[in-house]
């Protein structure tokens, strides 16, 4: 089998006899919503404050080094 697409063998498997599916239930699904039901992470995880941290030391609001003054 080809390391390409789904597995769907083994998707049916667990869709229809690991969470009791009916063919037409399993098939009315979009491997979103499959993968959802299963628990995978679907789309990108939230932002963490440890990743906001990283961003803004990357990417600051203003060039290192550099203050603004108020006067």
């Amino acid at each position: 089998m080809s390391n390409a697409g789904l597995d769907w063998p083994g998707l049916m498997r667990v869709g229809m006899r690991g969470l009791g599916l009916r063919p037409a239930e399993f098939w009315a699904l979009t491997p979103a919503e499959l993968a959802l039901i299963l628990g995978e992470a679907a789309g990108t995880p939230p932002l963490t404050r440890a990743r906001l941290d990283e961003l803004a030391a990357r990417w600051p609001d203003r060039p290192a080094g550099k203050e603004t003054s108020k006067g």
